[in-house]
């Protein structure tokens, strides 16, 4: 690899494409915490501090919804919270609204998982400091799927409650399943720079992959079956994610690397689309 992704990179707003916005809005304001920043028909923009995007709701017409595993794109996206205590009142409210929850403790963070009405994977995390994350002998960092201390987070919120996310909110990382690791691999790593932060692939056919030494920013699998085919048109599940880098070279250089690479590259307006090998589309934005 001889670009390395810029360290300071974020992850940015996502799309969704569902099934009925009335719905989702109900789901993603009472369950999951998000403001309403601006609705239209058929559109909708979420916050967590009122001003700032991070999702926007789409409803396509005759939507299919995807069933789970069995086809590329989208196994979740991760909503980072600030503090363990924020990760605490999201668990209040989750218990409070009856939805299933997944947890896990992955030691560089706590994690609960849930689903939205269109069957898109969410989870609601809050990371350890970094100092505590450590690496094996391989550099991998070391993750599991322990169970969560799920009375500690309790009491860590008790007496607390919000309805809404707090500010500072963020989308931490997102997976996904994809039909061929190795193209994976190659389009995320060798062309476009990211460091592999944990490579399971040949034990749990995943690999881990970041910038600036997070534990991740972009999860990748194959428990949707190789070769996975992508989502139809109309089928639910993302529409596209971002990535925001710090620079405006950077930005260039991202482009050109498309370019020299034969990837297909997009402009509209202030960002860069491209489709990686398991047709998930990535926007580029500064």
């Amino acid at each position: 690899m001889s670009h390395q992704l810029h360290p300071d990179i974020e992850l940015g707003e996502l799309k969704l494409k569902i099934s009925n916005l009335e719905r989702s809005l109900q789901f993603y304001q009472d369950v999951v915490g998000f403001q309403i920043k601006s609705k239209q028909a058929g559109r909708a923009v979420l916050t967590a501090d009122g001003e700032h995007p991070l999702l926007i709701l789409e409803e396509i017409p005759d939507a299919v919804i995807v069933p789970k595993r069995t086809m590329s794109g989208l196994y979740h996206f991760a909503i980072l919270l600030p503090t363990r205590r924020d990760l605490g009142i999201a668990l209040r409210r989750l218990i409070d609204s009856g939805i299933h929850i997944g947890q896990a403790d992955h030691l560089v963070s706590e994690a609960l998982y849930i689903s939205d009405p269109d069957q898109n994977g969410i989870e609601i995390y809050r990371d350890r400091p970094r100092e505590s994350w450590q690496r094996d002998a391989n550099g991998n960092y070391k993750m599991t799927t322990d169970p969560i201390d799920w009375d500690g987070l309790l009491d860590e919120s008790k007496d607390s409650s919000a309805e809404r996310l707090p500010s500072g909110t963020t989308i931490g990382h997102v997976h996904f399943h994809v039909g061929d690791l190795q193209k994976a691999k190659a389009f995320y790593c060798d062309l476009l720079g990211f460091d592999i932060a944990a490579d399971l692939m040949r034990h749990m056919g995943a690999l881990f992959i970041s910038a600036g030494g997070y534990h991740h920013h972009i999860g990748l699998n194959v428990w949707a079956g190789a070769n996975a085919p992508a989502a139809p048109a109309n089928g639910t599940g993302l529409a596209y994610y971002t990535i925001v880098v710090p620079t405006r070279a950077e930005l260039e250089t991202i482009v050109e690397r498309f370019r020299k690479a034969d990837v297909p590259v997009r402009e509209q307006g202030q960002a860069w689309f491209v489709i990686d090998p398991s047709g998930i589309e990535v926007r580029f934005i500064l």
